[in-house]
């Protein structure tokens, strides 16, 4: 699905999205990423839902967001609280959504100017 354009050409801005693939700024990603607002996205170390661990939100804690959305793939699915409790001791909020609302709920904060962090697992199956 192709998004509109808006006035945030300098930030990395989600431009289109499909079941298996994410397009920011006219440039398309197809495995697991972190994204936030002013800098180049980065490959991020999870490879699915069923194996996140610490070390993967340790990945998004270094970026020190205010708020991580968290895209679970194509559909909705929760983490353990275990899992994200360095990042709640550090008053940073964790959403869980399928990465299409990822997508769109990210685009719609980084154009508020919030500090937010996008976390998509890319499912390759």
């Amino acid at each position: 699905m192709k998004l509109h354009s808006t006035p945030t050409q300098q930030y990395q801005t989600i431009t289109a999205y499909e079941k298996d693939s994410v397009e920011i700024n006219a440039i398309t990603y197809t495995y697991s990423l972190i994204v936030l607002p002013e800098t180049k996205p980065q490959q991020w170390s999870a490879t699915s839902f069923e194996q996140l661990n610490a070390a993967d939100f340790a990945q998004i804690e270094a970026t020190v967001p205010d708020v991580v959305i968290l895209g679970t793939g194509n559909k909705q699915r929760f983490v353990h609280p275990k899992l994200t409790a360095a990042l709640a001791t550090k008053r940073i909020g964790v959403e869980c959504m399928d990465n299409q609302a990822a997508c769109r709920t990210y685009n719609i904060l980084m154009a508020e100017g919030r500090k937010v962090a996008l976390a998509l697992i890319m499912e390759t199956a």
